[in-house]
């Protein structure tokens, strides 16, 4: 990739190199996201944010990324709220609102539909997650808190042992991470989900194929003594009805009795939110808030700094930040955890 003017689209785009040097770029945008200094390289700029299905921390971070770099961002948000809902094509849609933008962030629940819309784009788009195909800005940023994580305890991604656990079908999130891990060495998965949401089988021969061991098991106890328990909830947007969604909620509970059981010290709990905390789901326990290894609010904080990095890249900004910057008046120290 050369990044400037690229699209974003799918995980399968980056290799090793490709991805340090977004890590490279993420680490340098700390002081502008913990609001220690500004930068205005992109004012002027201005994201088309197009989120056709429900979303929070995805919507929000790509907005907040784009705004810490200077740039102003206009958004829409639900089908039922856009032309798509008068029959507009996703083509007719990029046409248009890439005339609009300097840079676009879109997800949509159709897999392959956010391609589709590149193709009618005139600026860089990056994908927000498309149905339950991919989510190549969670993995990225999965993947930059994994090596921050592991490196707390003198680990390597090369050589750790992942548990991923839950819905391993639907979850878009476990399918890109996956096929990130894969460009390392000698990763151990352990894959948890009862067998109506296994892990699909591609991503397992991509995995396999790539030389890394597979474990694949429905039990959760004994199985979560990893590097990295990385929790999904179940994705009930993605199944025909919630009564079938139901059958699956709340099956692989981790809470600080089984934490202490079964994990390592240092085992690094990660889940791509938001977690189900309703009673009968509770993936992850509240009693599990005050786990220093409790990583999934860092991971959050995390989003911002790789899109951030994104961003730069693709308008081919990432070399002047500094040209740009300013003092922050009001700065307050609440941001530098």
């Amino acid at each position: 990739m050369s990044f400037k003017g690229d699209h974003i689209l799918s995980v399968s785009q980056f290799d090793r190199d490709n991805i340090q040097h977004v890590f490279q770029i993420a680490r340098s945008m700390q002081p502008y996201a913990s609001r220690q200094k500004r930068t205005k390289v992109l004012e002027g700029a201005i994201l088309g944010n197009l989120f056709f299905e429900p979303s929070t921390r995805t919507r929000v971070s790509f907005g907040c990324a784009f705004n810490l770099l200077g740039g102003e961002v206009r958004e829409t948000t639900g089908m039922e709220s856009s032309a798509l809902s008068k029959g507009e094509s996703l083509f007719d849609t990029a046409r248009v609102i890439s005339s609009y933008s300097d840079v676009i962030a879109m997800r949509h629940p159709q897999s392959g539909s956010v391609a589709e819309f590149a193709l009618g784009s005139r600026v860089p788009v990056i994908n927000g997650g498309d149905g339950a195909n991919e989510h190549p800005t969670q993995a990225l940023l999965d993947l930059f808190t994994i090596e921050r994580e592991l490196a707390g305890s003198g680990l390597t991604i090369d050589g750790m042992h992942i548990a991923m656990v839950g819905d391993l079908k639907f979850g878009r999130t476990v399918h890109s991470l996956s096929k990130l891990l894969a460009l390392y060495k000698d990763v151990r998965f352990t894959l948890i989900a009862p067998k109506e949401l296994a892990m699909p089988d591609d991503i397992i021969s991509a995995i396999e194929n790539a030389g890394h061991q597979v474990h694949i098991t429905e039990v959760l106890e004994g199985n979560v003594n990893a590097d990295i328990v990385y929790q999904t909830r179940i994705q009930e947007e993605r199944f025909p009805s919630k009564d079938e969604a139901n059958l699956y909620r709340g099956k692989f509970r981790l809470n600080q009795e089984i934490y202490t059981k079964y994990c390592k010290s240092n085992t690094v709990i990660m889940h791509p939110l938001p977690r189900d905390s309703r009673a009968e789901a509770n993936e992850l326990d509240n009693d599990l808030n005050l786990n220093p290894n409790l990583a999934i609010f860092r991971q959050a904080d995390n989003g911002i700094l790789v899109r951030m990095a994104l961003f730069a890249l693709t308008l081919g900004v990432e070399n002047i930040l500094t040209n740009y910057e300013c003092a922050v008046p009001w700065y307050s120290n609440k941001h530098s955890g």
